[in-house]
């Protein structure tokens, strides 16, 4: 892996010098990028401006080739995936917008190797249908498998790093690498893939083999629990805040929503985003949200804790400015 250490204040990048550079890659590649393309219709909070260019990544050549292209010309880059636990700026992003869409499954015994691409919930199907137990406590949880990997998506005590054997990631400089779970500094909704420019291409994970009517009994109960406590219809992106420590070592963590429901978050609502009325953590795209709607709620709702309780709560959707004068890893 190769962690990344940002500047403390990156220099804006020159959107006319980006937006040049595009030009020059598209006109390689003819029909490969998109130019000014939409980024709010490949996340779940529908909100967002365009990039200034967007490829689609179908195999671990195009993203070697695409990416180390965009890190010779200078261009940021920000890997979309399944677009939840994703916010991004109202004006898009000056740079190229990488959607991977690596979505190649292999099966070898109890071990399943999956593209980053994937939606996390067809992989949870996929093998219950091979006899393979062990992820269906993740069923309904949107976004893709690489979003889930960099995110350590977890719920009800479990999470997908430890599942995890290995991944193929992509280094900025065009080299592929493998790195283990020791590599990746798996922690609480974290990943040193958050910290870094690699792209994560492909996840091996090791399943078991068990009652499967029994597993597929779980993931019907879990899908049916997020449809009564989540959105059906208005968009968004699952849970705003992380959850805080435990009280104690060795319990469980506590839930912001509690905390965000006693301060008495329900009912805000700044422009076009709205607290959801099922659960006090999430926010919803009421049909017209921009990006300043959500960042100004989700401050409300966090001064409300910190003033009831003297807990500060930290985001776990991510946010993708317009000009960071750095890249980007997303979801």
């Amino acid at each position: 892996m190769h962690p990344r250490t940002p500047p403390d204040n990156p220099a804006p990048a020159d959107p006319d010098q980006i937006r040049s550079a595009i030009a020059v890659l598209a006109a390689a590649n003819p029909g490969i990028v998109e130019i000014d393309a939409p980024l709010a219709e490949f996340t779940t909070f529908r909100i967002g401006g365009p990039a200034l260019g967007m490829i689609r990544v179908r195999t671990p050549a195009e993203a070697q080739k695409f990416l180390k292209t965009a890190s010779e010309l200078k261009i940021p880059v920000a890997f979309i995936g399944g677009g939840s636990n994703l916010l991004i700026d109202d004006r898009g992003f000056c740079g190229l917008a990488l959607k991977m869409e690596i979505v190649d499954v292999e099966f070898a015994g109890d071990i399943v190797t999956a593209g980053a691409g994937l939606p996390f919930d067809t992989l949870i199907a996929r093998c219950l249908d091979e006899g393979l137990v062990g992820l269906e406590f993740a069923s309904g949880i949107p976004g893709s498998l690489g979003g889930a990997v960099v995110g350590n998506a977890g719920c009800y005590g479990h999470e997908i790093g430890e599942f995890l054997v290995s991944v193929t990631v992509l280094h900025p400089d065009g080299t592929v690498a493998t790195a283990g779970p020791g590599d990746l500094d798996f922690g609480y909704r974290h990943s040193a893939l958050k910290e870094n420019d690699d792209l994560l291409l492909t996840a091996t994970l090791k399943l078991g083999h068990g009652d499967v009517a029994a597993a597929k009994a779980v993931r019907a109960e879990w899908i049916a629990e997020r449809s009564v406590k989540h959105p059906v219809t208005d968009p968004c992106a699952g849970s705003y805040f992380k959850n805080l420590e435990p009280s104690e070592p060795g319990g469980r963590r506590r839930a912001a929503g509690e905390f965000l429901d006693r301060a008495g978050v329900h009912g805000m609502q700044v422009g076009g985003a709205a607290v959801y009325q099922k659960h006090a953590n999430i926010i919803i795209n009421t049909g017209n949200a921009t990006s300043a709607d959500v960042l100004e709620l989700a401050e409300r709702m966090k001064r409300a804790v910190q003033a009831e309780f003297g807990i500060e709560l930290v985001p776990e959707v991510r946010y993708l400015p317009w000009n960071s004068g750095d890249s980007r890893i997303c979801g």
